[in-house]
């Protein structure tokens, strides 16, 4: 198990430390081309256009695309019964409390299942394969020449 986090980095040594004569340390300058792996982006292309990342992503689709289609929807119903369907509405559930008031607490209650749900599906769908992506891409761009 690690336990350095790959999106901090820790500052090279010397960088930014007194060089003893007062003054600050800087970099040699540029590495020689020979030294230098792919860039970057070239490192980040070659992640996107990976099997593992296809992966995540068709996971995140397969649950936010629906879900996403299907709260609008709910959503909508709600907004077009309200406007047109004013008796329906109107119409008294318990006390003072009718089906207008009971379908707009439903949209909140949805927002908050609907947001578990998601928490839920990224943390056992997707998070530890896009924690393995996050590990290599950095691993890989360590030495990038950026």
């Amino acid at each position: 198990m690690r336990f350095d986090d790959p999106w901090y980095e820790a500052p090279t040594a010397g960088w930014g430390e007194p060089d003893g004569a007062g003054g600050i340390a800087t970099d040699d300058g540029p590495r020689p081309e020979a030294q230098r792996g792919p860039s970057a982006a070239e490192i980040y292309l070659e992640v996107q256009s990976s099997p593992a990342f296809r992966e995540v992503r068709r996971r995140y689709r397969r649950f936010v695309i629906p879900a996403s289609v299907a709260f609008l929807l709910w959503y909508l119903a709600y907004v077009i019964a309200a406007t047109t369907a004013h008796d329906l509405m109107a119409r008294p559930v318990a006390g003072a409390l009718n089906v207008a008031m009971v379908a707009g607490l439903g949209q909140f209650l949805t927002t908050f299942l609907l947001t578990w749900a998601y928490a839920r599906h990224a943390r056992l769908h997707r998070d530890r394969a896009a924690l393995e992506l996050r590990w290599e891409t950095q691993e890989m761009t360590r030495g990038a020449g950026r």
